[in-house]
Parts: C-alpha cells; structure tokens; sequence
C-alpha cells in the first residue's frame, strides 16, 4: 500500500507541484492550505507523512508539527523553510521533524528524502518484529516446563525479576541458563536496555580485562582506537556472565569493585567511569568448592550470589520430556515448512529414557535432526540419531524374556488383581477365574503367590 501524504503550504503553486510530482510515483497525496486545516484533516484520518511549511496563517508549521507529534508519534514530518530561516528548520528537527527542505524545491532531492523515510520506515518495523520475536522466545510464559523442580524455578525467576539483585545460575550445560537470565531481563524494569551475553570461557586470558572494561587507544600494541567493553555497553541493563567461573583471579577483585562501586576503569585510563548494570552469573562448577580451593575469591562469590537459582537436569524433571519435544516439533514445524504432529510411542519411550548428558541442547539437537529425516506424520524411531537408537536397543535388550516367562508374570499379576478385587476370597477368585479352589492353590504356590493365610486355608481343606 502505497505511503499516505499530505501536502501543507498556503502557496498553491508549491502545493500542487509537489503534489503532482508525488502522484507521479504513486504516492496517496492529499493538499491543505494551511495548518488549522491539515491538523483536522490528519487528525481524522493519520498520514504517513506530512511535508508542511513553517509560516503559515492560522497555525503555523512548528506548532502543526507538534500536534501531530503529540497525536501520532509514527508520522514522519518533513519542513519546508527558506533559506534564511534555517535555523527555525533546526528548532523544527529538536522538535520531532525528521527532516526539512529548502526553497526553491529540488524534486529529486524531495523524493531522495521520501524514499529515506520509507528505508527508516521498514527500519524500525523490522526492528520492532525483531524485538517481539526475542521477547517471546524468552518471556518466562516461554519456558517449557511442569515439573515441580521447575514450578520452583519459574517462582524464583517471578519473585527476582522485579528487583535488581545479582543472581547466579547453576545448571550444567545446555539446561538453559542463559534462556533464565534473558527471561529475567525481558520481565524486570531493565527490560528497555540491553542484556549483553559474556562466555567467560571463550575469551583469552590476557584479554579479560580490555573485554569486560574497555581500553583507551593506545593503552597497548593493538589498541589502535578507544574501545567500549561489556559494562559499559550493558549500562542500565543487565550482563550475564556465563561460566563465571573461569575469570581469571588476578581480574576477580576488578570485577568485585566495579560491581561495588558501580565504575569501571578502562584499561590506559585513570578517569572512572559511572556505570549502572545488574549482574547476572552463571556456572556448572561448585562455586563453594572453588572458594575452599582458592581459585574463586569468597567476597566476590558472595556479592554475586544475593540470589541462587538451580537448574535441574533433564534426568530430574523427566515428565518435561514430551512437553519440550512438542515445543520443538512446533518450533521446527514453521521453519521447516513441515506438518509433524508429534511422535511414535517407541520413539518417545526412547528419547524419555535417553541419557541427556547434553541436557536441552542436545534434546533439540535430536528433533531437529529427526524432523529432517521424518517423512511421516510422526517422528519414528528410525528418524532419531543412532546413538539414541542404540540405546534404545540395548535397554530393550535386558527387557526381552521367553514367551513362558511372559505367560507366566502375566499370569500372576492376574490372579493377584482378582485376589485383591475379592478381598482375598478364594472360592469367588476361583469362579472368577473359571477354575476349581484346588487350582487356583496348587497356581498360587506355583506362581510363589504364597501368604500364611492361603496355606493355612489350602491345608485345612
């Protein structure tokens, strides 16, 4: 649909020119001869755009210019002034214009100026569905679970979420622990700032402290321009150091007094810097441990850690399995262009009793893989990774027993039902069961179904 704009200018010469151009490129264009009229226009049905002059009888541009800020903030307006009047087209922009044309008018430079309109126009959509996507995938609503573990998990996110304490995150790797620190971020009042993401353990020793703080140019051989770090680009936000453990020692009461004191000192620079960030840490390793051990200063651990949260493994909150694999069939469902509806029994009973020793990652892994191969409604067995076939197959293996074993357990299973059912009444059991009293002893010490009770009864008979 092409863009809606009105023409403002008590100059017809200028309004139709424009106009005619605009109408040219197929734009939706609309006149008005001063601003009371444009304001009333506008205000009935939005433009999205407004080129409008700056004096004008009855309202002049400036305050035009406001009310429709003040009314639809997503209208763009362009100013049209002389050129001895460029500094009121300067006080214009301060007040919300995105941009201002000089008389005489150069079409080509008009439409230019539209067509930047348009390219910022798709600009902040794209960021805006950007920005719901990544809020949706992770809002707390977002994270699979009904586990008690994980009942208590999503309480401890709720409760921390509104505050603006340190948390630290145990889990092992890929249970999601950065997925929790984003879904705090995303629900607190930090929320409009950003959440910047850290693997301690992926930057080099020497590094650290340029990385975390920033550097001035200069300050050493390849510091050839100043540089921002992970604090100041997380100021009023949050930063998740992930693996938090693996900073070194010598830069830990660094990193303890710039969460004290809330500055930082970039490397080559004695001036402080101010900075607001909330800390949110996360580990694998016994932090606890670690600090007997020396490795991890104690001050720092307990700044840090006002607030614990532990991320139970896949093995602790099984009956999550089916629920995770339904989030992925789905997830993959529309980037695939598939249409899978769920999974075959045997290969659910597979990937429940999988040994998840990458956690959810790997539990991805495996559906994303499956659905690639999947040429069915549901995913088989067959679709899984061989390593989780194979275990599959050996676990069935210890299970498999002779057909008379078989009969046999089902059997006594049977009778034991019916026993209970009767309040251990033999002669209702029996006729039950379409058999003599007699049988149904000599099968109960058969099938080692034997209580003092039974015997006692079989031998008074």
């Amino acid at each position: 649909m092409a863009e809606r704009i009105l023409i403002v200018d008590d100059e017809e010469i200028i309004r139709d020119s424009i106009s005619f151009i605009l109408q040219k490129e197929n734009y939706d264009v609309e006149t008005a001869e001063n601003g009371m009229e444009a304001l009333t226009r506008h205000l009935n049905t939005p433009f999205d755009i407004v080129i409008t002059d700056l004096e004008m009888p009855e309202m002049k541009g400036i305050e035009l210019l406001e009310r429709i800020h003040q009314a639809t903030p997503e209208t763009f307006v362009i100013i049209i002034t002389a050129f001895a009047s460029v500094e009121s087209a300067i006080s214009a922009l301060r007040s919300g214009a995105f941009d201002y044309l000089i008389k005489p008018i150069d079409f080509d430079d008009l439409l230019f100026r539209i067509n930047r309109i348009k390219a910022h126009k798709n600009l902040i959509l794209e960021n805006n569905r950007l920005k719901k996507e990544i809020n949706q995938d992770f809002d707390s609503d977002n994270i699979i679970g009904k586990s008690q573990a994980m009942k208590k998990v999503f309480e401890i996110v709720q409760y921390v979420s509104n505050s603006c304490g340190n948390v630290i995150i145990y889990g092992k790797s890929g249970t999601g622990k950065e997925l929790i620190a984003r879904a705090i971020h995303r629900n607190s009042p930090r929320k409009d700032y950003l959440f910047v993401p850290v693997n301690c353990g992926a930057i080099v020793e020497t590094l650290f402290e340029s990385e975390l703080f920033g550097h001035k140019k200069g300050a050493f051989t390849d510091a050839i321009c100043d540089k921002e770090g992970f604090f100041k680009l997380a100021d009023k936000g949050t930063l998740f150091l992930d693996e938090i453990s693996e900073i070194p020692l010598s830069l830990q009461v660094k990193l303890l007094r710039a969460i004290e004191m809330m500055e930082i000192y970039p490397v080559g620079d004695s001036n402080p810097l101010k900075v607001d960030v909330r800390i949110i840490a996360s580990t694998n390793k016994d932090l606890n441990k670690l600090v007997e051990e020396g490795k991890f200063r104690e001050d720092l651990y307990y700044r840090l850690n006002v607030v614990q949260i532990n991320l139970p493994s896949l093995s602790e909150r099984k009956e999550d399995i089916p629920l995770l694999i339904n989030y992925f069939i789905q997830k993959y469902n529309r980037q695939m262009n598939k249409n899978i509806r769920g999974v075959e029994n045997d290969a659910l009973k597979a990937l429940i009793n999988h040994t998840w020793k990458g956690e959810v990652r790997e539990l991805e892994n495996a559906i994303e893989r499956s659905m690639i191969f999947a040429s069915g409604e549901k995913i088989s067995l067959t679709d899984l990774p061989e390593n989780i076939i194979n275990e599959h197959r050996e676990n069935f293996k210890g299970d498999v027993r002779s057909l008379d074993q078989a009969i046999k357990e089902f059997e006594k299973n049977y009778i034991e039902k019916v026993l209970k059912y009767f309040n251990n009444d033999k002669e209702k059991t029996a006729r039950a069961l379409n058999i003599s009293v007699s049988t149904l002893y000599r099968r109960l010490q058969e099938l080692g179904i034997v209580h003092k009770e039974i015997m006692k009864s079989y031998y008074d008979t």
